[in-house]
């Protein structure tokens, strides 16, 4: 468990990684939105009004674990991950929590939108991806990756892999024969934590992983490859195509593919991924 300091409006919100997931002190959040001098008394209240207004048990939505109190004591506070800090915040009657739920109003109206669009929420990824500085040839081959990848979740889905376990198995042999290293270890070789894994490949990773996803569901959709164990062995089989291509490439070009290059902190440091 790592335990850190988050800042909102010159308030400190503690917060502690769990379960490789951020989760934020409510009684912290709290005191930043409505500068409550008892901000317990305040939880209390909030809950106690949401039961009985709407019958909805707002300590549901949380944990407790120890979190250094300002006195430098641990002690057991209610926690809550970011989806229901947000749902904290709605029920919360203060002008600082407004912006909030008008944000939050409008990210609601956005996704309807997209659910009757899709190429809506395709122009909304590009934008964030072009905010963080990323070229728009690169942008068009992630996208096509993300499209690749839903094809082969989508194949594997009718073929009987249910179980999301059985989904990072089969990921992990389609990478380790395309690169050599499964996606764990690869986000160690490039410096990464939680990040996305793929944000930080460049072209040619881009390419040479789509390629392995791709054989792999052309391989089991002509195939009829059924069930785990058949589907595991077509995941090496794909990879393979596309590690075999890459290892060409790399002799025939004299660089590695696989780069240590990622974009975590420096936009202007590392520009565009390339």
């Amino acid at each position: 468990m790592e335990n850190k300091i988050a800042v909102f409006e010159k308030k400190e919100i503690r917060k502690t990684l769990y379960n490789d997931e951020w989760y934020f002190s409510v009684v912290d959040i709290i005191e930043a939105l409505t500068d409550s001098t008892k901000p317990r008394d305040y939880w209390y209240r909030l809950k106690k009004r949401e039961k009985e207004s709407s019958r909805t048990e707002l300590s549901t939505f949380c944990r407790q674990l120890k979190m250094r109190a300002k006195d430098g004591k641990l002690r057991e506070t209610d926690i809550v991950n970011t989806e229901n800090a947000f749902r904290i915040i709605q029920s919360i009657p203060s002008p600082k929590a407004e912006p909030f739920k008008r944000w939050l109003a409008k990210v609601g109206y956005e996704r309807v939108k997209e659910i009757e669009d899709p190429e809506l929420a395709q122009q909304r990824m590009k934008e964030l991806y072009e905010q963080k500085g990323y070229s728009k040839d690169w942008i068009d081959k992630r996208i096509r990756g993300i499209a690749i990848r839903q094809n082969l979740t989508d194949e594997w889905k009718e073929r009987g892999i249910k179980e999301q376990i059985e989904y990072a198995i089969l990921t992990a042999e389609i990478s380790q024969a395309t690169f050599g290293m499964t996606p764990a270890e690869y986000k160690k070789y490039k410096g990464l934590k939680r990040e996305n894994l793929r944000d930080h490949f460049t072209d040619l990773e881009l390419i040479f992983s789509m390629l392995g996803e791709a054989s792999t569901t052309e391989i089991a959709r002509n195939q009829n490859a059924q069930g785990f164990i058949e589907n595991k062995d077509v995941a090496k089989r794909g990879g393979k195509i596309a590690g075999d291509a890459r290892k060409k490439l790399e002799i025939e070009s004299g660089q590695k593919i696989s780069t240590t290059t990622n974009y975590i902190v420096e936009p202007e440091k590392n520009k565009k991924i390339k």
